[in-house]
This record gives C-alpha cells, structure tokens and sequence, in this order.
C-alpha cells in the first residue's frame, strides 16, 4: 500500500509498504482525508521533534513513521475483543480518529490529564509499523500490539478506542477537522470563559481560526484577532471574528483597550509562538484576565512577571486536548453550532504531498487554512 514516510528534514517520501494487520482490540481504517498540520511543517522545515530519533516509551517508534495525526476515515475491519471496549463500533462506521497516546502510568496520567502524559505519542508522529517491544498502553499485550501508523496511508490500524464515530450529516472532509478544533475546544475549555464578553485571538493561523469559530460557538460576544497576513484576516471575519487587526500597522494592544472602555479583554489565546504576540496577549487583557497559550514554541519566551504581578493575571497553557473532547466537538459540528468549511483551502493527491501540500504551505501560506490530502484521489 502507499504510505507518506517522513525520513527527516525536507525529505518525506511516498513510499509502498506492507499493509497492517489489524490485531485485538483494534480496528483497520481506509482513511478519507488527512490534514497537513503546522506541527507536521515543523518536522519538514527543521527536522525531527515530535517524531522520536530513539523507540517511543510507549510504541517503540522512530524514523521513519508514517505521518498523518488529523485524519477521517472508514472501519474497514474490526479485531477481536473490540465489543469490550468501544461499543457498536463495526465495519462501514465513518470515523474520526483521535492520535493522542499515553502511558496510563505516570503521575499525570494517573492525576487524569493523559493529555500531558510524560510518555506523551501520537498517531503519525510516534508510531511504526511492526511489533513494539515496550508496550504500556491500554488493554494490549505487547507480543499483540501492532503500529498505529499515521493517517497518510492506504489503511492503518489503531486501537478501537482512538475511532470516534461521525454522524451522518458529517462528511469525511469535515471529519479530518475534528482534531485542530479539538485543541481550540480545549484551550477553551482551561480558559475561564464563564462571564467572558470579550476575547484577543493573536495569530490567525490554523489553530488561531479554530479559536475563533469555538469562540463563537461558546458565546464570547466581541471576539478580536490580531493576525498580519491579509488572507488569514479575511478568513477570520468570515470564521466570526468581530474585530480584526493587523499587528503590523495598528497598536493592537491600543485598539483593544479602546474596545473594552481601557480595560482589556476578559481573556486572550496565544496562537503565534512568537514573543511579539505573546507581548500583545499579555498587554492585551485586563487586571486579572487570562492568557492562554496554545501554540507550540521553538525558542523559550520572556515573559514581563512584574505585569503579572501587579495586576494579578493569569497565564496558563492548553495541551493538546483532555478526554471528552472529541465528541464535544463532533456533536458541536453536528448542530451547527461549529460551521468549518470555509478552512479547507485545497485538497490534494497523496502524490502531491511535497508539491502541492507541504511547499505550498511554506511558500504560499498567506493563501491556505488547511490542506486536505484526499486518499481516495
């Protein structure tokens, strides 16, 4: 089968490997549409970071791996012992799938926040295809555990629990959003939106649009995005952004407390992982407002503590996402209380991966939200 096989920086091949065996207590997807995440550029651009040089603690995964974490699909089998652990799951089930993996075992896990599992893995980042010599997940036994490959394949297999069943007024394009709006549901979720009437999204990448949309969803009135590429601003308004900004002609932070009467928003998301936007979260919110931060950073930030201090705010980050989340995001999706079509910019074939997916995202991203890879195509 086709398989997209990430090597190391600049070098992901699309590669004709064996196809898996779905083992117990897992299911083998035919995956729809995948998407090319931010995270998935940074293992292109600078190198392996979330994909591990030595065996995953948890898989036993090292390069190369089988990209693809935010993906759709359809169960094309099911292993044995599944009825025991995901209920009514069954071949021609639409699924999305959630890639997060932990240990079960150390101090966060057993706390119950597996989402900043020490051990943390993911499908398509942590995974390879054949048996993993130091299994600790779940209900498996290591001699029966098989890969979860990532999603940019012909068929993976992952363990039952991680395939979320779509309703049917969800298509499977729809489907592979799941996991970005995830991490935006989340980041909402740690942030303190109970009375919260106004929000500053900074940076208005893919992850940046997803806060935006959940935003709105959850009912902040007056939602402000400070984002420098002309495109991406566009895409906010039309998202639900009520203010949009740019960072590079307009005092973001002045403009924002003209909005809120000189006091700052209630609370802001940090979606750029770059100090200046941090800088402008921080400024941004008002005397014990929250800032969370959502994006992953490549150099270590300062940070004004004396700020911090003297008006008592608070900063708090958002990992991935908690349990639970995926179906809150699905049903929200389902009612219509989540509309994200308008972030699919393109969709490509497997083929065109390096081309048309990865390239086009460095080259051209003031243009693309989220490129699909359709498997079918």
């Amino acid at each position: 089968m086709r398989a997209v096989r990430f090597y190391g920086a600049g070098d992901i091949r699309v590669d004709q490997i064996e196809e898996p065996v779905c083992g117990e207590g897992q299911v083998k997807i035919r995956p729809a549409f995948v998407g090319i995440c931010g995270s998935d550029l940074h293992e292109y651009t600078c190198g392996p970071h979330l994909v591990p040089l030595t065996p995953h603690a948890i898989t036993g995964g090292q390069l190369p791996t089988t990209l693809g974490h935010e993906f759709s699909g359809t169960v094309e089998e099911v292993g044995t012992g599944v009825a025991g652990v995901v209920a009514n799951l069954k071949v021609g089930d639409r699924v999305a799938v959630r890639p997060n993996l932990n240990d079960g075992n150390c101090p966060p896990c057993l706390r119950g926040t597996p989402n900043c599992c020490r051990n943390l893995g993911f499908v398509g980042y942590s995974s390879r295809f054949d048996l993993f010599p130091n299994v600790c997940f779940g209900y498996h036994q290591a001699e029966k555990f098989q890969g979860n490959a990532g999603g940019l394949s012909d068929h993976v297999v992952v363990d039952a629990e991680l395939a979320i069943p779509l309703p049917d007024n969800i298509p499977l394009d729809i489907g592979a959003l799941v996991e970005p709006l995830s991490v935006a549901w989340h980041a909402a979720n740690r942030s303190p939106l109970e009375g919260a009437r106004t929000a500053l999204v900074v940076g208005g990448g893919p992850i940046g649009l997803a806060v935006v949309q959940v935003l709105l969803a959850r009912g902040v009135e007056s939602i402000i995005i400070a984002e420098v590429s002309s495109r991406r601003r566009e895409f906010a308004k039309i998202l639900g952004a009520t203010h949009v900004l740019d960072p590079r002609t307009e005092d973001v932070v002045s403009m924002v407390r003209a909005m809120t009467g000189n006091a700052g928003v209630d609370v802001a998301f940090e979606c750029s992982g770059v100090q200046a936007g941090l800088d402008t979260a921080l400024r941004g919110i008002r005397v014990r407002g929250t800032v969370t931060i959502v994006s992953l950073w490549e150099a270590k930030p300062s940070i004004d503590a004396s700020a911090i201090v003297l008006d008592e705010k608070h900063v708090i980050g958002a990992a991935i996402f908690a349990d639970g989340i995926f179906p809150a995001v699905i049903e929200a999706i389902s009612s219509g209380k989540l509309n994200p079509q308008t972030m699919i910019t393109s969709k490509i074939r497997m083929e065109d991966i390096v081309e048309k997916g990865f390239e086009a995202l460095i080259n051209e991203k003031d243009k693309h939200v989220k490129i699909l890879v359709d498997i079918s195509a």
